[in-house]
């Protein structure tokens, strides 16, 4: 009995010992942690990228377009400040500002893309990547064109700074959905061209060349941003 017990148990111990190895193994994630790091990294980028809504985004320096580049300098000097001093509130103001004024003309889109039946793509077609290139544009001189006629006789993007490039991209893909006509049509009937002195008073208008001097004036340590006179009654919701 001894030795047939030792074998038993020999034999029962292996297996315990196989089937534990076997389920390590079955437990091992399909996919790596790095690799899910590296999938979290770019979801976070196409984040940004969709907060930020870049005019360029294809500029991976955001240096092309006056207003690009001073929202990527107003981020990157926040980024470089005390959070909760009055010079971190204070870009947060402006950058929020500009968020605000891209936010405004992306949902102008948004609801035009709606109303013309596109209720469950207007999402996707509005979303241009940092990976969209010209080279890829199926129709890109009629993009262009309609682009122009959308900035100089509808309202929809509240300024005169030229339009965002970003919108070639969406209006090359409603003219390969033979919609593009329709949406410029809607456009001038939703929103019509505005009077100059109408286009003055936009609350959301953002003065760039203020805000150019500004971020120029605190990269170049010409300031510390911690006025005194003005620290008090400060909001602290930034």
């Amino acid at each position: 009995m001894g030795s047939a017990a030792k074998t038993f148990f020999a034999r029962f111990c292996c297996c315990c010992c196989c089937g534990d190895d076997e389920n390590e193994e079955e437990k091992e994630p399909l996919i790596s942690h790095d690799t899910l790091e590296y999938f979290d990294r770019e979801a976070k980028k196409r984040r940004d990228q969709e907060q930020n809504l870049w005019s360029e985004p294809g500029d991976p320096s955001h240096s092309e377009r006056d207003d690009d580049r001073i929202l990527y300098n107003l981020i990157q000097n926040r980024n470089q400040t005390r959070r909760g001093s009055l010079a971190h509130r204070r870009l947060s103001v402006d950058i929020e500002s500009m968020r605000d004024m891209r936010r405004e003309v992306r949902d102008k889109w948004k609801m035009i893309l709606e109303n013309l039946g596109f209720m469950a793509e207007a999402e996707s077609l509005l979303t241009v990547s940092a990976s969209a290139s010209y080279d890829r544009m199926r129709n890109a001189p009629a993009a262009r064109t309609l682009l122009q006629t959308l900035h100089s006789e509808t309202s929809i993007f509240s300024t005169r700074e030229p339009p965002p490039e970003r919108y070639l991209f969406i209006l090359d893909r409603l003219i390969y959905l033979d919609a593009a006509d329709d949406f410029v049509a809607k456009a001038r009937r939703f929103y019509p061209k505005r009077d100059s002195d109408d286009e003055d008073e936009n609350p959301l208008a953002v003065n760039l060349p203020l805000l150019l001097a500004r971020v120029n004036r605190n990269m170049n340590g010409g300031g510390s941003g911690e006025e005194e006179d003005e620290s008090e009654g400060e909001e602290e919701n930034f």
